[in-house]
């Protein structure tokens, strides 16, 4: 708490006065000079140190003047900071002890004082921390292609008006951006192929992280599933959901699309074809050029090799058990079980799953090696259940 309109000095005498007398707790005489027990503490303490002077104002200068750099270093930093206006100190520092080890470079902090001094930085603006709340176990990337990354940037219009909404997808271990591609719909028709070519030319991830929004997830049916995610589940590639309104759990994927979003799509391309252009080449540099600082400071390229899983030539039948009650999914996404219909999923529809009995009596819904739900004995309830993967089976 501040002190009174009073001479600050005469106001710190009189305090002091007051605590030497010894007549009032300390709480009472900061509560009648208006300060808080901390302030009344600290400047009793500075008199006790070092008396009447003690009280006198300190000047909050800094001790110490900015350390120079010198014109030629100077240079060679404002120079690649003007080629990459969104790196911070760090991250230019980085670049430059790749490419010149044998200059001494000066600190990150004291590259940050120059950047201010010539109005080549501002402040970002603190975000806000996630709200808490209970979350499902991701799969953690250990290693390249353990867990895959992909969303949606969010849509903005090229220059000539048409609208662009870039898919991207990218390995969570090695920071790697895969694929960048510039969609006119966000559908399982368009981005089906995309992922497809992806498959074949790096190799099948364990799992793919994504939100529950189209075409990754839907609201109706079971787990959430899509046709994306049912297609991913035959491959064997685990469909990772953040879960709704939670972006901050796909949080290494949400700030490569900030980069993403500064880099290239301020101001957009001309066209959807030059801004695809700028995709590519944005793509390559982020993965071969650009420092990562969770990475050491290395750049993705260095880290990630492709997955040593192969995308099949065909998706063949699984051969479920001989105790499983098989049952093809019909009409809009529903099976006939014991005389009545069970309705599963849109998803599903043209698919095999299987029921099979558990020690308690009630029936696992399975898809392939995967329960989906759980269907009551004695009342013939389906039951959501979370997606879990059961013991594998063997495909036929």
């Amino acid at each position: 708490m501040p002190w009174n309109s009073r001479s600050v000095m005469d106001q710190r005498m009189m305090f002091i006065a007051a605590c030497l007398r010894g007549k009032s707790a300390m709480s009472q005489v900061c509560a009648q000079h208006g300060i808080s027990r901390k302030t009344g503490h600290k400047w009793l303490a500075r008199y006790e140190a070092g008396g009447v002077a003690g009280l006198a104002d300190v000047s909050h200068a800094r001790h110490t003047q900015h350390l120079k750099i010198d014109a030629s270093t100077a240079t060679r930093i404002i120079a690649l900071r003007a080629a990459r206006p969104t790196w911070g100190p760090r991250k230019l520092l980085a670049r430059l002890r790749l490419d010149e080890p044998s200059v001494a470079w000066p600190s990150a902090s004291t590259v940050g004082d120059m950047l201010r001094r010539e109005g080549l930085s501002e402040p970002r603006a603190r975000r806000r921390s996630a709200a808490p709340g209970g979350k499902p176990v991701l799969v953690e990337p250990t290693a390249p292609n353990v867990s895959w990354a992909a969303d949606f940037k969010g849509w903005f219009r090229t220059g000539d008006g048409v609208r662009c909404e870039p898919l991207t997808v990218t390995d969570g271990y090695s920071r790697y951006i895969l694929a960048c591609q510039a969609m006119p719909q966000a559908t399982f028709a368009q981005v089906q192929p995309v992922l497809m070519d992806l498959f074949k030319a790096r190799g099948l991830p364990q799992a793919l992280r994504t939100d529950n929004g189209n075409p990754f997830g839907r609201r109706d049916g079971l787990g959430g599933l899509s046709h994306l995610s049912i297609w991913l589940l035959t491959l064997d590639v685990w469909p990772d959901f953040i879960l709704p309104a939670r972006p901050d759990m796909n949080g290494r994927h949400e700030r490569m699309h900030r980069v993403l979003h500064e880099d290239v799509a301020r101001p957009p391309a001309a066209n959807v074809a030059a801004q695809q252009a700028r995709f590519d080449l944005w793509r390559e540099d982020y993965n071969t050029y650009r420092p990562h600082e969770a990475l050491g400071q290395r750049c993705p390229a260095t880290l990630y090799v492709p997955s040593t899983r192969l995308y099949p030539a065909s998706i063949r039948a699984w051969e479920y058990p001989a105790d499983h009650q098989i049952r093809k999914v019909i009409g809009d996404g529903y099976v006939r079980w014991r005389g009545q219909t069970i309705y599963l999923s849109g998803a599903l529809v043209g698919e095999m799953v299987a029921l099979a009995q558990r020690d308690d009596g009630d029936w696992a819904v399975r898809f392939r090696s995967f329960d989906l739900a759980v269907v009551g004995e004695a009342d013939g309830a389906l039951r959501q259940t979370r997606l879990s993967r059961t013991a594998p089976s063997v495909p036929g």
